[in-house]
């Protein structure tokens, strides 16, 4: 059986972006390209190292003699997208496993996301030949966009204690570390 591979090498618009409250969001990569839409749900951390990785492939590229890919340090003010994910938002599937890689023959960075695969036991089911995936290829200012967004996604969460440094809920917050201290 071939896999289901929701592939965007030019897209109009991939984003992170999330529906819900904070304290109980669910965030989503979303690519875009004309009217098809495809939306992946995924962890919150997932999003934070997705863009630490799109940044460090980028800052690795920059490094390079010349800067021949001209990556460019920040995301270009042309390319923000703050913009809310197209609704309606449906989940084509949540993800597993990430890959990122460069590919050097079109100057883009490449995302691959994996659909998770649990067994009856709520056991992940590692693939070797994942059964569905998203594919989207990215030029470098795109790329450079993409993790600028993700990054203001995460900060509009909930408040991050300043002591224990975990986020506080709008009704109250018990400290770790100062609770019972009087």
């Amino acid at each position: 059986m071939s896999a289901i591979v929701h592939g965007f090498d030019w897209p109009d618009r991939f984003v992170t972006g999330t529906v819900g409250e904070p304290g109980s969001r669910t965030f989503y990569l979303q690519a875009q390209e004309g009217k098809r839409v495809v939306s992946v749900a995924l962890e919150k951390q997932q999003s934070a190292a997705l863009a630490d990785g799109v940044d460090a492939v980028l800052d690795q590229l920059m490094t390079e003699e010349g800067n021949r890919y001209s990556v460019p340090e920040t995301a270009p003010s042309g390319l923000a997208d703050d913009e809310p994910l197209t609704e309606p938002v449906e989940e084509e599937f949540r993800v597993g496993e990430m890959r990122l890689a460069w590919d050097a023959s079109t100057a883009q960075v490449v995302i691959q996301a994996s659909r998770l695969l649990l067994d009856d036991d709520g056991t992940v089911i590692e693939e070797e030949d994942p059964a569905e995936v998203m594919v989207v290829r990215l030029p470098v200012g795109a790329a450079r966009a993409f993790a600028a967004r993700t990054r203001t996604i995460l900060t509009r969460g909930r408040p991050i204690c300043p002591i224990c440094e975990e986020p506080m809920d709008p009704d109250g917050h018990v400290c770790a570390i100062t609770d019972g201290l009087e």
